[in-house]
């Protein structure tokens, strides 16, 4: 979904402005393009659908600090064998609210912060439960529920056939269906916007034994028009984004993020465009899951002026913008050539082996470890930075925490373990958000320069489109039958676990022990174990209330907080 902005600057660009930008341009890229090299046409690793899918820096605008450098690489590696996973969004971004997961904890129970308990249960189906609280159910019919730390619920199924449908609470999501164009397999992945399918589509293939998806781009602009993006302005640009008190998200997170006033070439006028549809994103997806009855907090309060999202990750943030689009355009000159997408190419793969530094912007809500193996959460909008490539054999890399929006969020500096799923997956949010900010790039709406006139040819289709299939008309029905299929039988499973062991009987004319005592921060298991299980249980994400008999006990994020 893209956010609705009035731009009131405008600035126009001669003809012979225009040619000296495509010179520039033409600088700018060949280096970059001869330093990544172009994409290999090679097979990918597999074609089968994954079971369990999910340089040169550029100058700051004027008044912008310059880059304070790289983060500091982490001092220690985390302590769990990987990160506690969460539902994924992919291209949550672009949708206005969660939108994907790929594979949930349950598949990978050695992924937990310290002290999580697994417990299967009858019929094939576990419980996972982290500090208490219920995190992750796997059904015995194969649906796997997440709770994340934030609150929301995502239930996820995938099919046989290599088919996905994964719901997440508010009536977000998305359906998936393999398809195959010239012998090789794509993913076209269906989501309702406004009301209406959209689509997107991936290629799979495999990298250090995990099954992964690269969003692979529908349509290619121009090469002048690549030109145009990696060029500066002829001069700095003022812009007005139109955010304001109609605009709730850019007051919620004013303290995490504020736009440049003026833009130096469109790769920063694209990062703020990055920064702002994810953000507006993850508060629209609070308010779907519910979020504004038990909002998590705040950002944290910063001096006026300053922001979490400070310049010199900003400027990180952009270099990472330059480097997508030089990659764009070889892949829009391969696909010239009739070649299909190398996603080996086009994803993480090449990233690990470029030996820069990456930026990665999050477009998927993440329970992840940090280096103490205690469980925090990533969203939309915070970034990470992958400073070193992970091993040959590891399934997850080790970034480091650039910024974050606070709460139940991992810190800013902290060294977390991201699956390489979920790592691919934030490339893609990238991809994609970028993908339509081109569009509006490519009409100047709002004030923007007007590209030359070789850049505002018509873009053309990918190869693979000419078999592609149609957006699925029936998402919305599968989204919101499989979400309450999920939590039904999520009731079945969790209510058919083991009991907890009642308390020996007294014997004759032994006095009676002492009653239990509920106490404020005690974990749901805890209660369990003194009380047993409740005659009833009320589930508002985070917020949780057992009614007993004679009690009921609210818990917030698996402690008592509240007994009445």
């Amino acid at each position: 979904m893209k956010t609705s902005k009035t731009r009131r600057f405008c600035l126009a660009v001669s003809t012979a402005a225009g040619m000296a930008v495509l010179l520039l341009s033409s600088a700018f890229w060949a280096p970059v393009a001869r330093a990544e090299d172009k994409p290999e046409e090679k097979k990918p690793p597999s074609k089968s659908t994954p079971k369990n899918a999910p340089a040169t820096k550029s100058g700051a605008p004027a008044g912008a600090p310059a880059p304070a450098g790289a983060s500091t690489r982490p001092s220690s590696t985390p302590a769990a064998n990987g990160p506690y996973r969460g539902p994924t969004q992919g291209a949550g971004a672009s949708k206005g609210g969660p939108a994907e997961a790929h594979v949930t904890p349950a598949t990978q129970g050695s992924h937990f912060p310290a002290g999580a308990r697994t417990v299967a249960t009858p019929g094939g189906g576990s419980v996972t439960r982290v500090n208490g609280r219920v995190a992750d159910v796997h059904t015995p019919n194969g649906m796997d529920i997440h709770h994340g730390l934030n609150g929301r619920t995502t239930v996820v199924r995938q099919g046989p056939d290599g088919s996905r449908v994964v719901a997440v609470r508010g009536g977000y999501g998305y359906v998936q269906h393999p398809f195959v164009v010239r012998g090789n397999t794509f993913a076209a992945r269906t989501y309702i916007v406004g009301g209406r399918p959209y689509q997107t589509f991936y290629r799979p293939y495999a990298f250090h034994g995990v099954a992964l998806e690269v969003y692979t781009p529908a349509r290619f602009y121009p090469i002048g028009f690549y030109g145009f993006v990696g060029a500066p302005f002829v001069a700095p640009v003022p812009y007005a984004w139109g955010w304001g008190i109609r605009t709730p998200w850019f007051g919620f997170y004013g303290g995490y993020f504020a736009p440049y006033p003026v833009y130096a070439s469109p790769a920063f006028w694209l990062t703020d465009y990055l920064i702002s549809q994810s953000l507006a994103a993850e508060y629209q997806a609070q308010m779907a899951a519910q979020a504004a009855a038990y909002p998590p907090p705040p950002p944290p309060g910063l001096p006026p002026g300053q922001v979490a999202l400070t310049p010199d990750v900003k400027q990180a943030i952009a270099d990472e913008v330059r480097r997508q689009m030089a990659l764009e355009n070889a892949e829009a000159q391969s696909n010239a050539l009739n070649n299909d997408p190398n996603p080996a190419s086009s994803g993480i793969a090449r990233m690990f082996s470029d030996n820069n530094s990456h930026v990665f912007v999050v477009g998927d809500d993440l329970d992840l470890v940090d280096a103490g193996g205690q469980g925090c959460a990533v969203s939309q909008g915070d970034v990470l930075q992958l400073t070193q490539p992970p091993p040959p054999t590891a399934s997850f890399a080790t970034l480091v925490v650039m910024a974050s929006k606070g709460g139940v969020e991992c810190r800013k500096g902290s060294a977390v373990q991201v699956g390489l799923a979920d790592l691919q997956n934030m490339q893609n949010h990238m991809h994609e958000t970028l993908d339509q900010g081109l569009s509006d790039l490519q009409a100047h709406q709002g004030g923007l320069p007007a590209p030359p006139q070789q850049a505002m040819a018509m873009a053309t289709p990918a190869v693979f489109m000419t078999g592609a299939p149609p957006p699925d008309q029936t998402v919305a029905t599968q989204i919101n039958q499989q979400y309450q299929q999920g939590t039904q039988a999520e009731q079945e499973v969790v209510g058919s676990g083991p009991a907890a062991a009642p308390a020996p009987a007294a014997g004759p004319g032994a006095p009676a022990g002492p009653p239990p005592t509920i106490t404020l921060g005690q974990s749901i298991d805890q209660v369990v174990g003194m009380l047993g299980q409740p005659k009833n249980i009320v589930d508002l994400g985070a917020k949780k209330i057992y009614v007993y008999p004679d009690i009921k006990i609210t818990f917030n994020n698996g402690t008592v907080a509240d007994v009445e």
